[in-house]
C-alpha cells in the first residue's frame, strides 16, 4: 500500500459477496457493479474505485472533505492486503481512536479516519463499533476467511440496502444502485399499506419484497450467503437508559457542554463549511454554538416570496444578525419550485412522500454552490419533544379538562374547513386530529398522530384483489414491532419517534436530498453521547405543558434573539396545495393520477383516487394534500422502475 494521506469522505458504497468464484468472474456481474457505482456518482463525484476479489466485489464513490490530496482511493486495503474496506461516513473521534491504537504499537501511514476504522475493526472486531462517534455504513472483506462484515451507524444516518438472490449478497447505499444487480422487482403490499398511512416505509423493509434495509445500530458477518441474514445490535438501545441524578441546573450545563463538544467535532473540514439556518430553535442553537468557534461562519436558508404562512426567513435573518454570520437566504418563487419538483422525484429510489424533501433539495442545491459541508438541527424535535403531538400528549396527561373538551369538540371540528394552506384551516385540521387521538389508547393515538391517513383510508385506496389477509396481518405485526416500547412513560414516546419518524423520514430526507447535490450534512444533536444523556433525563427537563425543548431553549437563551426563543414550532413545509391547484394540476390529471393509468396499473381503486382528488380541490382539503403528494412520489417511482 502506498505511503500517502487519506482523508475523511462521505460517499456511496456498493458490493457483491458470494461463495462461488464463478459469480465474481462473470463479466455481467462486474458490469452490473460498475453500473451501481455510476448510479452513486452524485454521492461522491470526486473519484471512484472498485475491488474484485475471488468471492467479493467492492465499489465506492468519494466526496472529498478532509486532507484533500488526489492520491487517496477506496477500496482501502490493510498493509498485508488481507482486508479491503469500502466506507461511507465520518468518524468524528478518529484522532482519539488513532492515538489509542498507536499506543498499542499500530503504525499509521495516513492522516484520516479510514485507516483508523479498518485497523480498529481488525484488532477489535465488532466491539470496535461501540467506540465510533459519527455516521457510517461500511463493509470489510476478509480474503483469508472469505467473509464480509457489514455495519451501519447507531441511528441510521447513512443508508444501506441489501438483497439476497441465488446465493449472492448484494448491497448499496441507495436502492437505485442495488437495482443495477439482478434483484427481483416485486412489490411488498404490506409496505405499500404502511406507506399509504405514513408516506414512508419503515426499516428494515422497503417497497420491494426482496430488498431490505440494514437496521440502524446493527452489523453482520457473512460467511455463507443464506436466505436470511442475522444482524447483531452492537450498541445498547438509548431507551430505557439508566436515570441520571442531575438536578435541572446541572443537567442544563452538561447538555450545553455535550452539544458544544459535538458541534466542535463537526466543524473540522478542509473544505468550505456552513450551517442550515431555518430560524427554528434547533438550527439556530447549532448555528449559535458553531459561531462561537468559527467567526466567519456561513449560514443558509430559503424563503417563499408569496407564501407568508410557509416563510421563516425573517427569523433566520434575526439569528444571523445577532450572531454576525455570513448569511445567504434564497427566496423562491413558484417557477423555481416547479422546476425542482421533478428533480426531487427523480432523486427518490424508493417512494417517499414527505413534501419537505422539496425545500430540502433546493436548500441543498443552493448551499452546495458555497460549501461542501453543512451542519443541521436534525434530531432536536424527536429528542426533546418538539412536535405538536408531544405538546398534545403532555396536555392530555396533565390537564383533567383537556381530554373531555377535545372529545366533545370533535364533531364540530369535522364540519369546519381544514387545510394546510391557511392559518385557520390548519388550526382546525390539527385540532380535529387531536380530538380523534384523545379518545384512543396510547398506541392507537401515536399511530394516528404519526400518520397522514387512517388504516381504513389507506386500505380503501388499494384494489381488494391486490391486498389479502396475509398482507394485512403482516402490516399489523410490523406496526407492533415499531411501537413495542410505547406507553411506559413520556421518554418512550420520544424513543418511538427516534426509531420511526427520525430514522425513516427525517434522516432519509436529509441524506437523499443533500447527497443528490453532493453536499454532506452533519447533525450535532445526534451525537450518541448527547442522545444517551437526554434519554437519562426526566421528561419534565425536556417538555412541560407550556414549554417544549426546555433544556435546549434555556441552554442557548443567552445566544439567541428573544423572538426565536419564544416562537412556536414551524414545520419545514412547501405550499403544495397551491401548486396542485395551479401549475401541477395538469400533471396530476394527465400523468400521475390519470384514470386510465390507474386502471391499467391495477393497484389502486380508481373511485377512491377520484374522491381524494375531489377533496384536494374542495374548500376543505384536510390531509389530502399530503396523501396526494405521497401518491405522486409512488407513481413516479413505479413508472421509473416498473
Amino acid at each position: 500500500m502506498k505511503n500517502i494521506q487519506f482523508y475523511r469522505t462521505v460517499c456511496g458504497i456498493t458490493g457483491v459477496f458470494t461463495v462461488s468464484p464463478e459469480t465474481v468472474k462473470n463479466p455481467d456481474i462486474r458490469e452490473q457493479a460498475a453500473g451501481a457505482i455510476a448510479a452513486l456518482a452524485h454521492r461522491g463525484p470526486d473519484s471512484n474505485g472498485i475491488y474484485c476479489g475471488e468471492y467479493c466485489i467492492l465499489g465506492q464513490t468519494r466526496l472529498n472533505i478532509i486532507d484533500n490530496t488526489a492520491a487517496s482511493d477506496q477500496p482501502f486495503y490493510s498493509k498485508d492486503n488481507r482486508y479491503a474496506l469500502v466506507y461511507n461516513g465520518e468518524i468524528f473521534n478518529f484522532k482519539e481512536l488513532r492515538a489509542d491504537l498507536a499506543k498499542k504499537g499500530i503504525a499509521f501511514h495516513t492522516n484520516g479516519d479510514t485507516e483508523v476504522l479498518l485497523n480498529l475493526y481488525i484488532h477489535e472486531g465488532r466491539q470496535s463499533l461501540e467506540k465510533l462517534n459519527g455516521f457510517f455504513a461500511f463493509a470489510v472483506y476478509d480474503t483469508v476467511e472469505n467473509s464480509l462484515f457489514i455495519a451501519r451507524d447507531r441511528y441510521g444516518m447513512k443508508p444501506l440496502y441489501y438483497s439476497i438472490s441465488k446465493g449472492v449478497f448484494y448491497f448499496a447505499s441507495e436502492m437505485k444502485a442495488l437495482l443495477k444487480y439482478p434483484v427481483e422487482r416485486r412489490l411488498d403490499y404490506s409496505s405499500l399499506l404502511q406507506y399509504l398511512q405514513l408516506n414512508y416505509v419503515p426499516a428494515p423493509d422497503s417497497m420491494l419484497e426482496g430488498v431490505k434495509k440494514i437496521p440502524a445500530g446493527s452489523c453482520a458477518k457473512i460467511k455463507i450467503v443464506e436466505k436470511d441474514i442475522s444482524f447483531w445490535r452492537y450498541c445498547k438501545e438509548s431507551y430505557p437508559h439508566e436515570p441520571s441524578a442531575y438536578t435541572y441546573g446541572a443537567a442544563k450545563k452538561e447538555f450545553f457542554r455535550l452539544l458544544d463538544d459535538s458541534v466542535q467535532k463537526r466543524l473540522i473540514a478542509d473544505v468550505p463549511l456552513g450551517t442550515f439556518l431555518s430560524g427554528g430553535l434547533d438550527s439556530s442553537a447549532v448555528t449559535a454554538i458553531a459561531s462561537l468557534h468559527k467567526p466567519d461562519l456561513m449560514t443558509f436558508s430559503i424563503g417563499y416570496k408569496n407564501e407568508p404562512i410557509f416563510d421563516e426567513s425573517r427569523y433566520a435573518e434575526l439569528v444571523s444578525r445577532k450572531l454576525k454570520t455570513q448569511h445567504h437566504c434564497f427566496m423562491l418563487d413558484n417557477n423555481a419550485l416547479f422546476e425542482d419538483i421533478y428533480n426531487v422525484l427523480n432523486a427518490l429510489d424508493e417512494p417517499f412522500g414527505d413534501s419537505s424533501a422539496v425545500p430540502m433539495y433546493i436548500l441543498s442545491a443552493k448551499t452546495r454552490a458555497y460549501v461542501k459541508v453543512a451542519l443541521s438541527g436534525d434530531g432536536g424535535d424527536e429528542l426533546l419533544g418538539g412536535y405538536n403531538k408531544h405538546r398534545a400528549e403532555v396536555r392530555l396527561n396533565h390537564s383533567p379538562f383537556f381530554k373531555p373538551l377535545a372529545i366533545a369538540a370533535g364533531p364540530l371540528l369535522k364540519i369546519l374547513p381544514m387545510s394546510r394552506n391557511d392559518t385557520f384551516g390548519n388550526l382546525v385540521r390539527k385540532a380535529s386530529k387531536f380530538a380523534e387521538g384523545a379518545s384512543m389508547n396510547a398506541v392507537e393515538r401515536y399511530w394516528r398522530w404519526a400518520s397522514v391517513a387512517k388504516y381504513n383510508e389507506a386500505i380503501a385506496l388499494l384494489q381488494k384483489n391486490r391486498f389479502g389477509e396475509t398482507a394485512a396481518e403482516t402490516e399489523v405485526k410490523r406496526k407492533q414491532q415499531l411501537l413495542y416500547n410505547l406507553g411506559k412513560d413520556f421518554n418512550s414516546l420520544l424513543y418511538t419517534d427516534m426509531k420511526l419518524v427520525l430514522q425513516n423520514d427525517m434522516l432519509v430526507k436529509t441524506d437523499l436530498m443533500s447527497m443528490s447535490n453532493s453536499l454532506e450534512v452533519r447533525m450535532p444533536l445526534l451525537d450518541y453521547r448527547l442522545v444517551e444523556f437526554c434519554f437519562s433525563l426526566p421528561a419534565e427537563y425536556k417538555i412541560t405543558a407550556t414549554v417544549q425543548k426546555k433544556i435546549l431553549r434555556e441552554s442557548v437563551a443567552h445566544l439567541l434573539p428573544e423572538e426565536v426563543l419564544q416562537r412556536k414550532k414551524h414545520g419545514f413545509e412547501a405550499p403544495l396545495l397551491k401548486w396542485f391547484r395551479t401549475g401541477l394540476r395538469s400533471a396530476i390529471e394527465s400523468e400521475w393520477l390519470n384514470d386510465g393509468f390507474i386502471k391499467e396499473q391495477g393497484l389502486f381503486d380508481a373511485n377512491e383516487i377520484s374522491g381524494l382528488k375531489q377533496s384536494l380541490y374542495s374548500a376543505s382539503p384536510g390531509d389530502s394534500v399530503a396523501r396526494i403528494w405521497g401518491l405522486i412520489a409512488f407513481q413516479n417511482w413505479y413508472r421509473k422502475y416498473f
